[in-house]
């Protein structure tokens, strides 16, 4: 079905805001099922000791469909591979709520990581492929601001809903709430045929090939694995800040306390808007640099909140909008090959975050939240780094096949 059709299904001209809407609503409902278990893991424990290697056991699945199911995307029919990957979410979400050993909430927290990472990763790619040329940063936009929005609110929603369901409550309604998910996707994504007829076996081949022959890939790639990886220094380790002197919150506020990152997911509009009048290039350089400062703003942090706090903001504001940005740039190289394209860089972006929570943790041990900022603040700098040395060059989409001289220009 063409992107006119498509369109159609929502309404008149114009109407594709309703359809990036629904989709963004569906990715972030979708990511939040991946984090709920945060801030339910104390309780968790009461019952199930070693539950703590369940966010571990998320990521892992996080990652493996990255790389196993998402490149699908361009090969079979999006809308049925979307449903399918749901049910089988709604079934671990359910497995997690009965489960009667640590091994089956594992496996479990495994497969809800593996189809979540799916699911939104194939809708972007579709909302890239149906929207037209001169409206694709905005439609991403929407939808990334609809994940975002998923992931900062999640741990506020489970902290809150297991106070009056438990936690086993909490992954029962988000079952429900998968499974009505489906429902909608159903209706709303178009049957359309895979945009490329290879085999599974080479389309893995593929995704490789694409990151080591695309430079401004392999560029935006690590851009956002930088990028990301910041953001895990920081949500790996403002828990412990806030815990202790002078602040000295408990759960719940510290849970509230994600609600102001919220506030920097606006900026995927704007960079949205950027990215649709061809300023990817210096926008990003604005963006980074003001990760840079918000780092330097947050170490101010330690003793005052309404540093923290504005830190928090900036940072979010960088993160967001350059996450766009790489997006909008990297699903523009090749035309038939964005599951592919969606694969190599969220794998990308999801190992840093994976570096950053990690190295986030060592830092506070060894030398507090100074480190911790620190280490943000080279973090983003080496993302900027990375930026001052690409081309600015604009290119245009290909759709597959082997690369001609012209295709050399970098974005």
């Amino acid at each position: 079905m063409t992107t006119e059709k498509t369109l159609q299904r929502i309404g008149p001209p114009g109407a594709s805001r309703g359809l990036a809407r629904l989709l963004a609503l569906i990715y972030g409902l979708t990511i939040a099922n991946l984090y709920y278990c945060q801030p339910l893991l104390p309780r968790m424990a009461e019952s199930y000791p070693s539950v703590g290697n369940l966010v571990t056991a998320g990521q892992l699945g996080y990652a493996l469909g990255l790389v196993l199911i998402v490149p699908l995307g361009d090969i079979v029919r999006r809308r049925r591979l979307v449903c399918v990957l749901l049910l089988v979410e709604v079934v671990a979400l359910a497995a997690t709520a009965t489960a009667s050993t640590v091994t089956v909430l594992l496996a479990a927290g495994t497969v809800i990581g593996l189809t979540s990472a799916s699911v939104v990763n194939v809708l972007v790619a579709y909302a890239a492929t149906v929207a037209a040329d001169h409206e694709r940063g905005r439609v991403i936009a929407t939808v990334l601001t609809g994940g975002l929005t998923g992931v900062l609110l999640s741990r506020t929603i489970a902290g809150l809903a297991a106070e009056a369901l438990g936690w086993r409550g909490v992954f029962w309604a988000a079952a429900a709430v998968t499974l009505l998910l489906s429902l909608v996707t159903s209706a709303i994504m178009a049957p359309s045929a895979p945009e490329t007829s290879i085999s599974y076996t080479r389309q893995l081949r593929d995704t490789a090939n694409l990151f080591l022959t695309e430079p401004v890939l392999r560029q935006r790639s690590l851009i956002g694995c930088c990028v990301f990886a910041s953001f895990g220094v920081f949500w790996a380790t403002v828990a412990f800040l806030l815990a202790g002197p002078p602040y000295e919150y408990g759960e719940a506020q510290i849970g509230l306390f994600a609600l102001f990152g919220a506030v920097g997911t606006l900026a995927a509009r704007v960079a949205g808007t950027a990215a649709d009048r061809g300023r990817q290039h210096s926008s990003t350089g604005l963006l980074l640099a003001l990760g840079v400062a918000a780092f330097a703003v947050l170490s101010a942090g330690a003793g005052e909140l309404a540093w923290l706090i504005a830190g928090l903001v900036a940072m979010n504001v960088a993160i967001s909008g350059t996450q766009l940005l790489n997006l909008s740039v990297v699903y523009g190289l090749v035309e038939t090959a964005r599951s592919r394209v969606a694969a190599a860089y969220m794998t990308c972006y999801t190992l840093g975050g994976v570096l950053g929570s990690a190295t986030g943790t060592i830092a506070y041990r060894l030398g507090g939240w100074t480190a911790v900022c620190a280490l943000g603040a080279a973090l983003m700098a080496t993302a900027l780094a990375t930026w001052a040395r690409s081309d600015r060059t604009p290119r245009t989409p290909r759709r597959g096949g082997r690369r001609s001289r012209g295709d050399l220009a970098r974005r």
